[in-house]
């Protein structure tokens, strides 16, 4: 399930679309992990781009939409501060799986899976959380100025039929 339609029909949902972006993420690493028994370049690349990936929401929500949110609710700014000490959280385990993933040494397959597997329990309920607390204060920016993409720091891919 992803977002369809203009960006301005989706800023009219900006917390639905972070629904998305989370299941999309969430489906991301799912599928990372169950890629470890295989270690390839392939999953070298993919690790370091989901890394990015979620390194660049986590940035965007902290300049734009938690931004935006603690301005207009200051009752949140105690949710946003936890969220944010997630988000560095997050970044931390990030950063050791890249170092993992640094170099032509073989992958270290257990440390990896480690480290993601850590990051996913984490994310489930640093995920639900944010959801709980936000999605409707979030859907509430409705029409203020700025997209979805600028405030969530990521786009979910297009919908994909077939």
């Amino acid at each position: 399930m992803h977002p369809t339609g203009s960006p301005a029909d989706r800023l009219a949902a900006v917390g639905n679309q972070m629904i998305e972006i989370h299941l999309w993420l969430s489906a991301e690493l799912a599928r990372l992990r169950a890629n470890l028994d295989t270690p390839s370049r392939d999953l070298r690349a993919h690790c370091l781009t989901f890394c990015a990936t979620l390194g660049r929401h986590h940035t965007g929500e902290d300049e734009g939409a938690f931004r935006l949110l603690a301005e207009q609710v200051p009752e949140l700014r105690p949710v946003i501060a936890n969220l944010i000490t997630d988000h560095e959280v997050v970044a931390g385990i990030l950063e050791r799986v890249e170092a993992l993933l640094a170099g032509d040494v073989a992958l270290p397959v257990d440390q990896v899976r480690g480290e993601l597997d850590g990051l996913a329990a984490l994310l489930e309920s640093h995920f639900r959380y944010e959801e709980k607390r936000l999605v409707t204060a979030l859907n509430a920016l409705s029409g203020r100025p700025g997209t979805a993409e600028e405030l969530l720091g990521l786009t979910a891919p297009p919908h994909v039929t077939g």
